[in-house]
């Protein structure tokens, strides 16, 4: 790769990348990997095009695969081997704990623009005192509803798990009775990958069932309302849900969804925009609500998502790619992924902006979601995290696909977490 023009950010817009005068003018090729969820590898060329056009620079994107399990386990791999052709990585709010010692302290680059983003997520960046990614956009899942059916069977949002069970069923019996033999009631994520430890931490948590291990590091996974909760979920797959639902990621729960064939959906932000394109079966016809509670808890939970952009210690070309983590993380390439795929921005200002509550009136209505999100337990297992999610979403699934029954799975994932945790 070619070497870096010197550069300098200030503010994160692309009209404030300055060259630094008596160093060399060549343009720095800059690689950039991410997943490929939803049309975030179409828009990124019109994402990065300012900052291409100030500084002289170039970004090339290496779309990774859409499962956050197979992401991080390539990520690994690349930085332990000390890979400098890969210059920054989309990380996910989870990893920072895990990948520190790969990436670059970007906080005097940063300099003021930490202060407009949520404290919350700058700290869930930081290790032992290092911002070692800055955020760039975050997430928390809602339920996804179609209002003309709801309204159309006399039905109402649920707001428990026991509630969206039953109205899926009687929506989707309705629906079939009528000739719409395709339809079914609720999709969501139940491959055995990241995402359904996100899923499944969300029927937990809202069940009264706790956080798989709590902040304190106890294991607190082991109880009646986890088992309840899982065995009501093993109860959709081949009901209310298709069978095959249990190999869904986002984008198959999506692909459903979009064509008209579901009532209920459970997804992040970035298919709403997309749900409402104009080649959707569903434009205009959904709306979004918090994530149901259960149990008679009373209380939603949404898992906190959202991702990052970290420079690694290993690039052939670190001061570029410094002020291209930057830009992404400022309030231009933020309001643009705010517009464009509906993405919920960092910046605490960004929520007020009128471009956005017009154009994308569901971010400003999303805080309601974002206020009930809950982190996965990263913190406290730090290097151990993905390791701890791998053994949960694999417990879960046995319990989804009926291979075991969930106080069992439960009380065998307590013992492994145990030794893993322990050792």
């Amino acid at each position: 790769m070619a070497k870096s023009l010197k550069t300098i950010a200030l503010r994160g817009t692309a009209a404030a990348f300055v060259a630094v005068a008596g160093v060399s003018a060549q343009a720095a090729e800059i690689t950039y990997v991410s997943g490929a969820t939803g049309a975030a590898i179409e828009n990124f060329a019109a994402l990065v095009k300012p900052w291409e056009e100030a500084t002289g620079h170039t970004v090339t994107i290496v779309p990774m695969p859409s499962s956050t399990t197979d992401q991080f386990g390539q990520y690994r791999l690349w930085l332990a081997a000390g890979n400098g052709d890969i210059d920054l990585y989309q990380t996910d709010v989870i990893w920072a704990p895990q990948l520190a010692e790969h990436f670059v302290d970007l906080r005097e680059a940063a300099g003021d623009l930490v202060n407009e983003h949520f404290p919350s997520i700058i700290e869930s960046q930081t290790v032992d005192g290092k911002l070692v990614a800055l955020p760039i956009f975050t997430d928390a899942p809602a339920l996804y509803y179609r209002k003309d059916l709801l309204e159309k069977h006399g039905a109402s949002v649920p707001t428990t798990w026991e509630e969206l069970t039953a109205t899926a069923q009687m929506v989707q019996d309705a629906e079939r009775a009528a000739g719409n033999s395709e339809i079914f009631g609720f999709v969501w994520q139940g491959n055995s990958y990241e995402g359904l430890t996100c899923n499944a931490l969300e029927w937990l948590k809202s069940s009264g069932g706790g956080q798989i291990v709590e902040a304190d590091g106890s294991i607190s996974v082991n109880n009646a309302n986890a088992a309840a909760a899982l065995e009501l979920a093993a109860s959709w797959a081949g009901t209310i849900s298709p069978e095959g639902v249990l190999s869904y990621q986002e984008e198959e729960a999506r692909g459903v969804w979009q064509t008209g064939n579901a009532v209920f959906m459970r997804n992040w932000p970035y298919a709403y925009s997309l749900g409402n394109g104009a080649d959707s079966a569903v434009a205009g016809l959904f709306d979004v609500a918090p994530l149901p509670s259960g149990q008679g808890h009373g209380v939603s939970a949404a898992t906190l998502g959202g991702w990052n952009v970290a420079v690694s210690k290993y690039s052939d070309d670190q001061e570029a790619a410094i002020s291209l983590a930057v830009y992404l993380a400022g309030a231009e390439a933020q309001k643009a992924r705010a517009l464009n795929e509906s993405n919920l921005p960092t910046i605490m200002s960004l929520y007020d902006d009128a471009d956005i509550a017009a154009q994308q009136p569901i971010i400003p209505r999303w805080k309601d979601v974002f206020l009930a999100a809950v982190p996965r337990p990263s913190a406290p297992t730090r290097q151990d995290y993905n390791e701890v999610s791998t053994l949960f979403f694999s417990a879960v699934h046995s319990v989804l696909s009926k291979e075991a029954n969930a106080a069992d799975a439960l009380a065998d994932l307590e013992a492994d977490l145990q030794d893993l945790l322990d050792k």
